[in-house]
């Protein structure tokens, strides 16, 4: 029916009608928190680049951990940053590692029975270029290997297991990964830890932060050989279901906000869990705007992470976690 027999505003009179019809929502439980876990004892070393995001000593990421669960935060992703690298990234596999020393320390706390912990499988933060697996010289130039850096991505996600992750999450973007990954955890007796797959990882301007919350930038060329063209969106399906067919139980789409059509197709693609990363770029580009006071930091927070969930996402990687929980609550 047309005016005036159908008005769309009477919906919207109130705040309690507003709630009753709402189409998306977004929970604390919804919600997935990274740590950069780091070397030491009551070490919390401020990312100048990501206000509010710190380099966290493992007796501090223990604090961070339950004050999550208090808040009723989905999980926890952990990221390392090792006390020496080398070229094949051996910290990452390490089973005295950071990570791994982190996930035990993790595992022990009481805030391990209300939080996923997820462990990123990749060698950028562990090795000494900086590259997601083993760099070798050809007639071109440098290029990573692909094949060789499939067993070390296979031994760093079955050291995570044993040190007692919930999910493993590899980021690298080599091809064959995941059925590596699978075929790994399965002959270790870790079938039933779940693989969350960065199945569509864009080669992005956006990382730009993280790379120094991680230590983690490339000491020569890029990652274009690995991540993904963001003018991409069938690749990014070929990918998906490719990842899919080699055993990945979930898949995380990153970046999250200028890819939202990508996430979209993703659902109409599979019925399988889909996460979303808002990365470092996302959140330091917002930050400003609230530092500068051009954008309200409350409503801007929660209508990003809106949006992301309403492209499809189940769940959500974001640095603004605990600040949306505090919001939500």
């Amino acid at each position: 029916m047309s005016f005036p027999q159908s008005r769309m505003r009477r919906l919207r009179r109130t705040e309690s009608l507003r709630a009753l019809v709402r189409e998306t929502v977004v929970t604390p439980g919804d919600l997935i928190y990274p740590l950069f876990l780091c070397p030491g004892q009551g070490v919390r070393r401020p990312v100048s680049s990501m206000p509010g995001v710190f380099n966290l000593s493992i007796d501090e990421a223990v604090r961070e951990a339950e004050e999550a669960a208090q808040l009723g935060l989905g999980g926890l992703l952990l990221f390392g940053l090792p006390e020496s690298k080398d070229e094949l990234g051996s910290g990452a596999y390490d089973s005295n590692g950071i990570v791994q020393q982190g996930l035990r320390a993790l595992k022990a706390s009481s805030a391990s029975k209300k939080l996923v912990l997820i462990a990123d499988v990749c060698l950028c933060e562990y090795t000494s270029h900086g590259h997601c697996g083993k760099v070798v010289e050809t007639a071109d130039g440098w290029t990573v290997d692909n094949d060789p850096t499939l067993d070390l991505l296979a031994q760093t996600a079955v050291s995570q297991a044993r040190a007692g992750t919930d999910v493993v999450a590899p980021s690298d973007m080599m091809d064959g990964r995941v059925g590596a990954i699978r075929r790994a955890l399965d002959s270790a007796g870790f079938q039933d830890t779940p693989i969350l797959s960065y199945a569509s990882k864009f080669a992005s301007a956006f990382y730009g932060p993280f790379r120094e919350a991680a230590d983690s930038a490339p000491q020569f060329g890029d990652r274009k050989t690995y991540q993904m063209d963001g003018a991409n969106l069938r690749e990014a399906l070929r990918e998906i279901s490719l990842d899919l067919e080699e055993g990945a139980d979930m898949i995380l789409m990153k970046p999250a906000m200028p890819y939202l059509d990508v996430i979209r197709a993703a659902r109409e693609l599979t019925g399988v869990p889909i996460g979303a990363y808002q990365v470092s770029g996302e959140y330091s580009m917002l930050q400003a705007a609230f530092e500068r006071g051009w954008l309200d930091r409350d409503r801007a927070t929660l209508e990003s992470l809106m949006s992301i969930r309403r492209s499809g996402a189940d769940f959500i990687v974001t640095y603004f976690a605990k600040v949306a929980a505090k919001l939500l609550a």
